[in-house]
């Protein structure tokens, strides 16, 4: 009798267990794919401005259509990038990024571009746009990281094993921007 009790307990805890790391494992899973969607937000939100800022700098800087024409076409890549496709989302990301770093040099050359309160204004939502893509992208990764611990960790890497849970991939930063940049006098 003992013996029987001391099995269902174990079985109980065993169950118990299982269901706990199941739940975390999706739990953990959710946050990235919350964290993925809040990165989503933001490339909308900066896709959403552009057309914007391009109009602005269209009448001061007509020669520089290329840059403009670039920014347009990669938004328009981006837009039709499907939902699942992270890594190439962030590479279009990284290149328009590349590129309004351009158009905001533009302003530079155009003192009346940079007195324009609308390209100011745009400026400014779309510096505080990168900066919410990047704190999005550290919080995907970071959520990354949990998740992919749970898949490989003892013992609820068990769990993941019998229910073909996968490994997320982290964002990662393309190369050229990761050299200092080299600066001479």
């Amino acid at each position: 009798m003992t013996l029987w009790i001391v099995l269902l307990i174990l079985v109980i805890l065993i169950a118990i267990f299982y269901i706990s790391a199941y739940n975390g494992m999706q739990k953990a899973k959710i946050n990235t794919e919350e964290a993925w969607s809040q990165i989503t937000v933001q490339l909308k939100r900066r896709n959403d401005l552009i057309p914007n800022l391009v109009e602005t700098v269209k009448g001061y800087a007509k020669h520089e259509k290329e840059t403009l024409s670039a920014v347009v076409a990669l938004r328009n890549q981006l837009v039709q990038v499907p939902a699942d496709d992270h890594e190439q989302a962030m590479q279009l990301s990284n290149q328009i990024t590349d590129s309004l770093k351009s158009i905001f040099a533009l302003a530079e050359s155009y003192p009346d571009l940079k007195a324009n309160q609308n390209f100011g204004q745009l400026q400014e939502e779309l510096t505080n746009t990168e900066n919410k893509i990047a704190y999005s992208r550290q919080l995907y990764n970071s959520c990354a990281a949990s998740y992919n611990k749970l898949l490989v960790t003892f013992p609820s890497n068990i769990v993941a094993n019998i229910h073909h849970f996968s490994k997320v991939d982290y964002l990662s930063i393309p190369e050229e921007e990761t050299k200092a940049p080299k600066v001479s006098f």
